[in-house]
């Protein structure tokens, strides 16, 4: 069984894309002519279930009204909005506490509560988590753990409505998705070489990363 391979097949604006065009175009492999039985359950989710119309619905209306217009910051306090959430939460990396400081006064500016959440809370060192002397930054020194899975557990005790995610760490990223009872979203990708803007290396790849993409 050969796996999608969508960007492989439509990464290029040149190809069909006949998902994104309605033309009924599409590659032969295309998931949208294979996994039929996938889409179709799919499809009902967003329109039966719940909570996930509510956020589809939001997001629909972001789209909408913000498209080419919002920057992420004011996307994700209008989501908020028609979301209608109370009380926002906020996991933020260390390193972005002076911007998630911002976050917190702007939505607090417009009538949300707001709980943040910095990923070194606890200050426990790694060894306590066994994670190697070796694999610190710098061994033999004290350094904290991130504590993505505390960031969530506090949201839930708080029972936050929304969360979004300020920078944290990939993979604590998850951990934070995977532990948080509400619905979380991403405001800030943390990137230290790109100040935060992964899209960087793409938008280079032909030029100044294109040794990691093997040209």
């Amino acid at each position: 069984m050969s796996l999608p391979k969508c960007a492989l097949t439509c990464g290029n604006k040149k190809l069909t894309q006949g998902c994104f065009r309605g033309n009924g175009k599409f590659p032969k492999d295309c998931p949208t002519c294979t996994e039929n039985e996938i889409l179709d359950s799919t499809l009902s989710k967003y329109t039966s279930n719940k909570k996930i119309k509510k956020i589809f619905n939001a997001a629909a209306k972001v789209e909408s009204a913000g498209y080419c217009k919002w920057t992420r910051v004011q996307e994700a306090l209008e989501f908020a909005k028609i979301y209608e959430a109370k009380r926002i939460g906020i996991a933020s990396c260390v390193g972005l506490m002076e911007e998630s400081l911002l976050l917190e006064k702007l939505f607090e500016n417009h009538g949300f509560e707001v709980l943040s959440a910095c990923c070194k809370a606890g200050a426990f060192d790694k060894t306590k988590a066994r994670i190697p002397e070796e694999d610190k930054i710098r061994p033999g020194n004290f350094e904290a753990i991130c504590n993505p899975i505390a960031q969530a557990e506090f949201c839930n005790k708080y029972k936050t409505d929304l969360n979004f995610i300020m920078g944290l760490c990939i993979g604590h990223d998850a951990l934070f998705t995977m532990h948080s009872k509400a619905p979380s979203s991403t405001i800030v990708v943390k990137d230290r070489v790109t100040g935060h803007n992964p899209a960087a290396v793409f938008h280079t790849a032909n030029t100044y990363y294109k040794s990691l993409f093997g040209k």
